[in-house]
């Protein structure tokens, strides 16, 4: 699946944990197309590694975080981060390559 607005930059802590992040801003008009494509992700994540999305310190797989912020009348900005296992992070790896 090629992402057109969602870039992931991906990090990895200490402790093995690795986090996808991406941000897009955009006008009013392409916010639907954003959705869209953070639907089709957290899909994915759903139904890859279902009963496993919860708080990763109470030993679930994988977590995630959106925030939609509005900066303007006319730009909107959306922040998707995922957070998971080595398993988790490789299947997404694998899922949503960076280019």
């Amino acid at each position: 699946m090629a992402l057109d607005y969602l870039i992931f930059d991906h990090s990895e802590d200490t402790e093995g944990i690795g986090t996808f992040e991406a941000m897009a801003s955009v006008t009013a008009d392409r916010l639907d197309a954003v959705h869209a494509e953070v639907t089709s992700v957290l899909a994915w994540a759903f139904a890859t590694f279902t009963d496993a999305h919860g708080p990763l310190d109470q030993g679930f797989e994988w977590d995630h975080d959106l925030q939609v912020q509005q900066e303007s009348t006319t730009l909107h900005t959306v922040t998707l981060l995922l957070s998971g296992g080595a398993a988790f992070c490789q299947a997404f790896a694998e899922r949503f390559p960076a280019d």
